[in-house]
């Protein structure tokens, strides 16, 4: 009798989830069948999984201590097992009771089901050991900001519990931050540094967004789609759908992705909870979050310095520490890194930890080997391609392909509505990466300079007579730039040290506007004219150096300031104060430019370039050592004395000034003569 009510119990709930799926399959697509669902091969949630198969941070594929102490039911090695419906639907409704989010079964969510416990088996016994890694912090974090603990589920849908998760189009970390909701939350991104991939960050970031979404819906649901796909998709699917405020009401209305993104979420909650009742088993990292420990780090170190001087593996330490973009930790006393490391390596080291630095600064490592490498090595080509559209694409969908934005594929073809229909063919301008060929310039005599010999007693005349002279010229090579997304005319004119007015001039253009791949010349057009015969009929001032010039030059020392440098780090790689550094280059603030050539060690006395202009040469020196060239530099729109300088190597702004008598407040104007003293050798 008991048998005949279990059966009849069974019959009954099978009915009735079945019921529920086929209503629940009315929202899968409005000219979709119910149930007939066809699993997509390059899914985000299915590409998140397989980022797990490169993660090397598992003792082993397999796990016989969990595997013996949690197979409750016997089942074999490789068996996987299956259950109607009506189980499926009764151990979800335990589930809905015990948690504040909708968590409802129909065959959307059966399909995930499938996925997560069958397909990728194997990587979900990965995600089930991670779980205990990153789980405790999880819960922790979603208590203290009063949100419900299933959300922990979600970084397994979206990163698959791999803190060094990248998405095709930029999402970061276990919870997949793009860069500027990340910014919004705290979350900052530098070259060495990525706060999306730091997981407790990341994951307080996290709660921060969901209270303000929650905020705006009241429901979890529909928190989650707008996770996915942002609020502006979520607020017009509710206005397509007639104001309906249910995720399985406005489903249909929804971009693709976010279909998928909700059921996945509730199938994971089920795989999880169930996961001994599938046959699968944790398999464990090698250390668990309660193993480790965070630790200050105060000065510039790298994780292969502490994996090598620590005894710790490499690639645990850069497991432990996502954070880091190429292993450099860009420490220093006024901001210092938290770097998590093994309780038993915490001793280590502390012990250590003077050692460590100075075996850093011992071995003479420069910062900007560690950067991400950038793009100056190569031009961005763009090409235009076109793509059809497919069934259940949106307009959102396709710009998320090809990263590019929905206002740019309705502006590249004249769309006045954001819905495309199957078979449309779209235009679509694809950024690549090509090599960079730049034309070579002089390095010593720029575009626009006359040099002219000095006499062996360096007389150099104020003003030159016209006479006959031999001249040679040779056509400067033009050097151009392609347009990279976001980039304006200004923006260009900063990187080549020249105005927007003269990059107008250049290349004829009418307005600022400027497109993605246009070619702009960054350089003047003209010709570089070399005088090689010049007269001197008219002595008007006589410049006789205490020390040569070549001299001066061998004696200073020079750095080339590079990107992400500042004076304080500059000065502690020479060992000298900030203060010296200001005094010998003259500077009038802390801030530097890029390429900037500062001088880093001490002027000798005596040789500075007013002497020079002014003491008269020793009796002993030899011609080869009076013997200096004297340079003409014509002035061209947007330079500046440091631009000026920058072209010759050794010259400061200084002698620049003193050569020409320029005061600080006079500016300089176009077609300008500028004398630079170099050495004749």
């Amino acid at each position: 009798m008991n048998k005949a009510k279990h059966l009849l119990l069974i019959l009954f709930l099978g009915i009735t989830v079945s019921i529920q799926a086929q209503q629940a399959g009315e929202y899968t697509s409005p000219d979709k069948a119910s149930g007939d669902f066809e699993f997509v091969g390059d899914n985000f949630i299915v590409a998140a999984m397989d980022s797990l198969s490169t993660l090397k941070y598992f003792e082993s594929t397999e796990n016989t201590k969990f595997r013996l102490n949690e197979n409750k039911y016997n089942f074999l090695p490789n068996f996987i097992p299956t259950y109607p419906d009506s189980v499926y639907y009764y151990r979800m409704q335990r589930l809905d009771v015990e948690s504040p989010i909708n968590l409802t079964y129909n065959p959307r969510v059966r399909m995930f089901i499938d996925m997560y416990a069958n397909k990728k088996k194997g990587t979900t016994a990965r995600v089930l050991g991670l779980a205990q890694m990153y789980f405790p912090m999880f819960e922790q974090q979603l208590d203290k900001y009063n949100v419900p603990l299933e959300l922990k589920y979600l970084a397994v849908v979206e990163s698959a519990l791999n803190s060094k998760a990248r998405s095709p189009v930029g999402a970061g970390g276990l919870w997949q931050f793009m860069y500027y909701t990340g910014k919004v939350y705290g979350l900052e991104l530098t070259s060495y540094v990525d706060d999306r991939n730091d997981p407790l960050k990341s994951t307080v970031a996290a709660c921060r967004h969901f209270n303000d979404l929650y905020n705006m819906y009241h429901d979890w649901l529909l928190v989650l789609a707008a996770y996915n796909s942002g609020p502006g998709n979520v607020n017009k699917a509710i206005r397509r759908s007639g104001g309906k405020m249910t995720f399985w009401e406005i489903m249909p209305y929804l971009p693709r992705e976010t279909r998928d993104y909700v059921p996945a979420f509730i199938a994971v909650n089920y795989v999880m909870a169930y996961s001994n009742e599938h046959n699968i088993y944790p398999v464990m990292p090698k250390i668990l979050y309660h193993e480790t420990d965070t630790i200050a780090v105060h000065q510039p170190l790298t994780l292969s310095i502490l994996s090598d001087k620590l005894k710790l593996s490499l690639s645990d330490l850069e497991f432990l520490n996502p954070t880091f973009r190429t292993g450099f930790i860009p420490a220093t006393p006024a901001n210092p890194f938290f770097i998590r490391l093994p309780q038993k390596s915490i001793a280590d080291f502390l012990n250590n930890e003077t050692s460590l630095y100075a075996y850093y600064q011992l071995k003479g490592y420069d910062a900007n080997q560690f950067k991400i490498q950038d793009n100056s090595d190569y031009d961005i080509v763009t090409k235009k391609v076109t793509h059809k559209v497919r069934k259940g694409e949106t307009l959102a969908s396709i710009a998320r392909k090809y990263d590019c934005s929905s206002s740019e594929i309705k502006k590249w073809n004249k769309l006045k509505k954001s819905s495309v229909y199957k078979g449309q063919a779209l235009k679509i301008y694809v950024q690549s990466k090509q090599p960079a060929i730049q034309a070579k310039t002089p390095k010593t005599v720029p575009a626009s300079h006359v040099v002219a010999s000095g006499s062996d007693s360096l007389t150099v005349e104020q003003t030159v007579a016209s006479v006959e002279k031999k001249q040679t010229s040779k056509t400067v090579s033009p050097r151009y730039h392609v347009v990279k997304k976001s980039e304006s005319l200004g923006k260009v004119a900063a990187k080549y040290h020249v105005t927007t007015k003269n990059l107008m001039a250049w290349n004829k253009l009418k307005s600022t506007n400027v497109m993605i791949g246009q070619k702009i010349r960054v350089n003047a057009p003209g010709e570089i004219i070399v005088d090689e015969n010049i007269a001197v009929t008219k002595e008007k001032e006589t410049v006789k150096p205490a020390a040569t010039q070549k001299q001066v030059l061998a004696n200073a020392k020079y750095h080339v300031v590079k990107k992400g440098e500042f004076l304080s780090k500059i000065a502690t790689t020479y060992g000298i104060t900030t203060d010296e550094l200001v005094s010998w280059n003259s500077l009038e603030t802390n801030n530097l430019l890029v390429g900037q050539k500062l001088r880093v060690n001490q002027p000798d006395t005596g040789t500075n370039s007013k002497a020079i202009a002014q003491e008269t040469p020793a009796k002993g020196q030899s011609k080869a050592e009076r013997d200096l060239k004297l340079v003409y530099y014509t002035v061209k729109p947007g330079d500046t004395l440091w631009s000026i300088a920058q072209h010759y190597d050794g010259i400061t702004i200084d002698q620049l000034k003193e050569w020409n008598k320029i005061s600080g407040k006079s500016g300089l104007k176009v077609g300008q003569k500028i004398k630079v003293i170099l050495p004749a050798g």
